[in-house]
């Protein structure tokens, strides 16, 4: 499972389907609906949240907008309407990280997209986010904790 910290336009087709579909198991396991992915890191910041379905469900609204605007046909039934939600915040560190991640993904996955982003050095985080300083995530599995 992979909650992406960054905007959902950075992602290709493959990328924002696989999104979508994580976005909503990520919803079951917060409403108690499966007894899988209980314990994965990546809920961590919205178990956190101070509504967490409320905050996944705003999650999975910015990504069903960006489904949207591409044409694709996402179930929108599946996301109750967004309340104003209080953003998340994420670290600009773990923001970076995963934006090296998604680089390295679409290099061989998509190397059009590859090739149009791969000069950018400061990604937009998901709407949700709000970017502080700091290092990458203490729950981000494999990741160096150095401090952006």
């Amino acid at each position: 499972m992979r909650l992406w910290s960054l905007h959902p336009k950075y992602l290709d087709a493959k990328g924002l389907v696989a999104l979508w579909r994580e976005g909503l198991l990520a919803k079951a396991v917060l409403q108690g609906r499966t007894r899988g992915y209980t314990h994965h890191p990546q809920l961590v910041r919205f178990r956190e949240a101070h509504n967490p379905l409320q905050a996944v469900n705003a999650y999975l609204h910015g990504v069903l907008l960006e489904a949207q605007a591409r044409g694709y046909r996402f179930d929108e039934t599946k996301v109750d309407p967004p309340p104003p939600t209080d953003p998340i915040v994420v670290t600009q560190g773990q923001l970076l990280y995963e934006w090296q991640h998604l680089l390295g993904k679409l290099k061989t996955r998509d190397p059009d997209r590859y090739r149009r982003l791969c000069g950018l050095t400061r990604p937009e985080a998901h709407p949700i986010f709000r970017v502080i300083p700091g290092p990458v995530a203490a729950w981000e599995k494999g990741a160096s904790k150095t401090e952006d």
